[in-house]
């Protein structure tokens, strides 16, 4: 399975380095720029032909790729033969004008966007099933009494649900989840249905060391079982689908947190009280040595169908969602530098790419659609990411390339070959310790697979 899922990751982020690099492509031939060679990974060429002057190759590491412009390196040359004041040749990186230079460069991260907001309009068009929670919700603290969250410190109560977050309505567990992480430290107000009763309450999500905020809450389920999985501790004792279980060792339990909780009270053999078809039973269930982690028991979820919506509707969707996770990514860059753990907020090519092959195979495990809108939504969110991460004017990236050519089209003369070398060299040097760092953080990643 492991290998499945890295062929698929494989594929998944090939295909948002392609469109990355296929902006360049076009981007430099917009600018008059010669393109010597447009590679998907890196390495040994394995595979290559030439078509029309540019040499298409497949790299030996199937991760990565690139668009080689001619000349894009000119600069060395220029500087190791002391011919200062040489003009590069026309059709070379160099050679073209600071506005064709910032075409090209940004070709490949407005490609990215593109590519976002297309995969999701088609996705929209074609409408997909959500597999979520509902609304209500059990305070953490219920589970980890010896903590207090930010949800108990606004008010909250087990039973509430939560019907609008920062103004915007919400129905499910999953539009609750994203509204919260994405605003970690912002006081938000957040609207409850207790009993029927609304009540606004203010709460401030805390910063976890992956970036993303929380406010201490679960989601309710109630502790109806779904299926029961072969061979697991619950089937061993003769529970069914359609069980309603009622109290683990005498202790009531009303959802599955309640039902958590109470197990983690019991060693050897838990007492399991339960309604079926109107009567009640008892199962003595043996727990494993991994205690309640192997009972086989799944609970029910929300399902629900978004309708497919008609081309111009689902382009606005697409383009709509893109542009959130757009800004999203950006307002995430300062959470960089609030002390967060960076070595799981940040994600290197290892781990972006079991991480596409693990949603791919969990989501088209439960359904074809399911599938598609859980790999679309996550190859967005990289593909918008990658736009971000080459914008940022850091020497080497295309955001620091293009910082170049405007200081150079509002100074109207080139920059000394010196100064872009120096500035090069720094790049190398910084986008080196990202990557080392990177990789080091998705080597912790998969030790704790």
């Amino acid at each position: 399975m492991i290998i499945v899922k890295i062929i698929l990751g494989l594929f998944g982020l090939g295909i948002v380095v392609f469109v990355h690099e296929l902006g360049h492509l076009i981007g430099a031939r917009l600018a008059g720029i010669d393109v010597e060679a447009f590679s998907i990974g890196w390495g040994k060429p394995i595979l290559k032909k030439k078509i029309k002057g540019v040499e298409y190759r497949l790299g030996m590491f199937p991760v990565g790729g690139y668009c080689k412009m001619r000349g894009d390196n000119e600069f060395q040359e220029v500087w190791e033969n002391n011919a200062k004041g040489e003009k590069p040749e026309k059709g070379t990186f160099y050679g073209t004008s600071p506005f064709g230079r910032i075409i090209a460069c940004f070709g490949g991260p407005f490609f990215n966007l593109v590519f976002a907001a297309l995969i999701l309009s088609i996705i929209w068009g074609i409408g997909f099933e959500v597999q979520t929670l509902d609304n209500r919700i059990v305070l953490a603290s219920d589970l980890n009494s010896e903590n207090k969250y930010p949800a108990d410190e606004a008010g909250f109560k087990t039973g509430d649900r939560i019907i609008e977050v920062n103004g915007k309505k919400t129905s499910y567990y999953d539009e609750i989840k994203k509204k919260i992480a994405i605003n970690p430290k912002k006081l938000l107000p957040v609207t409850v249905d207790r009993e029927g009763e609304k009540k606004t309450l203010f709460v401030r999500p805390n910063l976890e060391k992956n970036g993303m905020g929380t406010i201490g809450v679960y989601f309710w389920t109630d502790t109806v079982i779904d299926d029961i999985v072969p061979g697991g501790d619950a089937a061993i004792a003769g529970l069914l689908p359609g069980d309603r279980i009622t109290s683990v060792n005498g202790t009531p339990v009303v959802n599955t947190i309640d039902f958590s909780k109470a197990l983690k009270t019991v060693s050897g053999t838990a007492s399991i009280d339960y309604a079926r078809n109107g009567d009640t039973g008892k199962a003595e269930i043996v727990l494993s040595e991994s205690g309640g982690n192997n009972l086989g028991i799944v609970w029910p979820i929300v399902s629900y169908r978004t309708p497919p919506l008609s081309p111009p509707a689902a382009l606005a969707k697409g383009v709509s969602e893109s542009w959130e996770t757009l800004v999203i990514s950006l307002r995430s860059l300062s959470l960089l530098f609030q002390g967060i753990n960076l070595t799981e907020a940040v994600s290197g090519p290892v781990r972006i790419t079991y991480m596409v092959g693990d949603i791919a195979t969990e989501s088209f495990g439960r359904s074809f659609v399911t599938g598609l809108r859980s790999l679309a939504d996550f190859l967005a969110l990289i593909s918008i990411a990658l736009c971000v991460t080459n914008l940022l004017p850091l020497p080497v990236l295309d955001g620091g390339m293009i910082v170049l050519a405007a200081v150079e089209w509002v100074r109207r003369k080139p920059i000394h070959p010196k100064m872009i070398r120096v500035f090069q060299t720094i790049g190398v040097a910084l986008i080196s310790g990202m990557i080392i760092f990177a990789v080091f953080g998705d080597i912790m990643f998969l030790a704790r697979r």
